[in-house]
């Protein structure tokens, strides 16, 4: 599983250079033309998880590998990206060409009611691809030249105003219907397990006794990725020859060794940290996993 990618390797791979103001920009935004952002002479997009959203329109034949699906898009399509899954893309007709945006969700905060990750759109399982034809292309790419010829400007509110484009591109989205040229990729499976243990590792380390571990069932993790729980099962059994429990277990165990070992937390904090309702249940399940209890652990 590829680690999430970052603002700055972004930067650092597409351009050899990340902004000054980059670690003190949260709430930051950019956009780009396809054709600035080429390595080598082509546009490069490995699969891993971005620990930003992203907002495409490109033109073109496309196969996108997204989750567990894989989507076939031709012609001109806006596409979706958020940090909860993975994804990947490759040409099928040659050169790259569009636009995107990029933009950590404090960017987005107070622009419509709840979070940007509620929006259909967005939300792990949604649909992220939007057919356009000759007027909408013309529209929406009206949008992003807008934002392009925005982000150079000095003006004190251009952000303001480069928040009002992304949204209306949004919200232009969002009164279409999105399209349905989705197929569970023939590597499905993998694709599942990689977002699976994404999210198992995103929630470790525990660096304090109020940090909670909140997803630590099958169920929870079928949830969060919009899949049923028995086609989760099956795909990490399938992949790892292991259950999703027993994954979710081990790493369980790791961590409360090292919580063990390495903090002055009482065994109570622990268990709590972990999401044990009571300290028993937390002993019990690690003398299961380790034939010792937690306190005998730590003396050794």
């Amino acid at each position: 599983m590829n680690k999430t990618e970052t603002l700055q390797e972004f930067y650092q791979e597409k351009f050899s250079a990340v902004p000054e103001n980059l670690q003190q920009d949260l709430g930051h935004f950019n956009v780009f033309r396809m054709e600035d952002c080429m390595v080598d002479g082509h546009l490069t997009v490995k699969y891993s998880r971005r620990d930003f959203y992203k907002v495409s329109i490109l033109r073109g034949h496309y196969l996108f590998h997204y989750a567990d699906k894989t989507l076939e898009v031709k012609g001109t399509t806006l596409m979706f990206f958020n940090p909860q899954v993975p994804y990947s893309w490759e040409s099928l007709s040659g050169d790259s060409v569009g636009y995107f945006c990029i933009f950590k969700e404090s960017f987005f905060t107070g622009t419509s009611r709840g979070h940007i990750y509620d929006l259909p759109m967005m939300a792990p399982g949604g649909m992220p691809s939007y057919q356009l034809n000759k007027t909408q292309d013309k529209e929406v790419t009206q949008l992003f030249k807008k934002m392009l010829s925005e982000i150079g400007t000095d003006y004190i509110y251009k952000y303001d105003l480069l928040r009002s484009y992304l949204t209306e591109v949004i919200h232009y989205a969002l009164k279409m219907q999105p399209s349905e040229m989705l197929y569970q990729h023939a590597d499905a499976k993998s694709r599942i397990t990689s977002v699976f243990t994404d999210l198992l590792e995103r929630q470790f380390p525990i660096e304090s006794p109020a940090q909670r571990f909140v997803l630590r069932s099958a169920n929870d993790f079928a949830k969060q990725l919009s899949v049923h729980v028995n086609h989760l099962n099956r795909a990490i059994r399938d992949t790892t020859g292991k259950t999703t429990t027993a994954h979710i277990a081990e790493r369980l165990t790791s961590e409360a060794k090292a919580l063990l070992k390495h903090t002055n937390w009482n065994v109570s904090e622990i268990s709590y940290a972990l999401g044990f309702e009571e300290p028993a249940h937390f002993n019990n399940f690690f003398k299961k996993q380790t034939s010792i209890s937690p306190g005998a652990f730590r003396t050794v």
